[in-house]
């Protein structure tokens, strides 16, 4: 695959995804008044208490913390990203203008919620999904996720399920508690649909990944600069050739897999990768290690109680 074919499938698979997350927004997420986190689920909630288009929210919202995520972590929120975004927003608008603001279901029946929760899940997670394999991502509240994990002792993804738990509570306020228990649905169906369908990246939350490359300066410093995450180069040789041959092992979310293989890809299309499930990550970006060890010492506390 030429440099050019591979930014070819980049922009199928941004443009792509961000169609689907649209349909799934336009047609039934927002008709239906699921809210189900990120700017998407604000964007909804405002279109049904002050009319706004959920399309020019999204947009509104998404590119302050576009640009905040620039100023704080640097240029991996690239050109991609702000693409994602845009045309996210494009997509919802054109979806709503041609098809309505009512969806294509009947919500006089209540089953269609039901309907709304599932179709409205699978459509985002595949969208979404595309997005995350091209490298990229729609923007949002996950940059937000990254800003706390920073400058708190919270995770990422705890801080992005924070998030987005507040989103699906003042839904819950504006609409009803039914509705936020749908937005939980679509919130799962999303993230299934995202790991086993698009991306095959397993139920794990991370992965080990070791690579083996001629190219390895270049891609350590994109691992540092774009995604934002370290590593450790491991020493061996090579087997057939008997030469020195350096290894970056690292560990990356599963939403960023896929913009570390773009990385690798780009620099060095001959280059050895090995993916491994990590069963649990304890460190800075993911679960805080004194975190663990308080929830290790409760256990061993309770079975400490439960013995005669």
């Amino acid at each position: 695959m030429t440099k050019r074919h591979y930014h070819l499938l980049e922009l199928f698979y941004i443009t792509t995804g961000s169609f689907l997350t649209a349909l799934g927004i336009a047609l039934f997420s927002s008709p239906a008044k699921i809210a189900s986190g990120g700017v998407s689920g604000i964007a909804i909630i405002l279109y049904h208490t002050i009319n706004l288009d959920t399309g020019l929210s999204i947009f509104i919202l998404s590119v302050p913390l576009f640009l905040l995520g620039v100023a704080i972590f640097g240029k991996q929120y690239g050109v991609k990203s702000l693409a994602g975004t845009v045309l996210l927003s494009v997509f919802t608008t054109l979806i709503n203008t041609r098809a309505g603001y009512d969806g294509v279901l009947d919500y006089s029946n209540p089953l269609s919620i039901l309907l709304s929760a599932i179709s409205g899940g699978v459509l985002m997670g595949l969208g979404v999904g595309l997005v995350l394999r091209s490298g990229a991502n729609t923007g949002g509240t996950d940059i937000l996720a990254q800003i706390v994990a920073r400058y708190t002792p919270l995770s990422t993804g705890t801080s992005l399920f924070l998030v987005d738990a507040l989103i699906i509570a003042a839904s819950a306020f504006i609409f009803s508690l039914e509705m936020a228990l749908y937005a939980t649905i679509t919130v799962y169906i999303v993230g299934v649909t995202i790991d086993k369908v698009v991306l095959s990246f397993g139920t794990r939350s991370a992965k080990t990944v070791f690579i083996i490359s001629d190219r390895r300066k270049e891609i350590e410093q994109e691992i540092l600069k774009e995604l934002g995450h370290g590593g450790t180069i491991l020493y061996g040789s090579g087997m057939y050739t008997g030469f020195d041959r350096p290894v970056i092992m690292t560990v990356v979310a599963n939403n960023k897999l896929g913009a570390l293989t773009n990385i690798v890809h780009r620099h060095d299309k001959f280059a050895f990768m090995v993916v491994q499930e990590a069963y649990k990550v304890l460190g800075e970006g993911f679960t805080p290690i004194e975190e663990a060890a308080w929830a290790g010492l409760s256990d061993v506390t309770q079975k400490q109680k439960k013995k005669p």
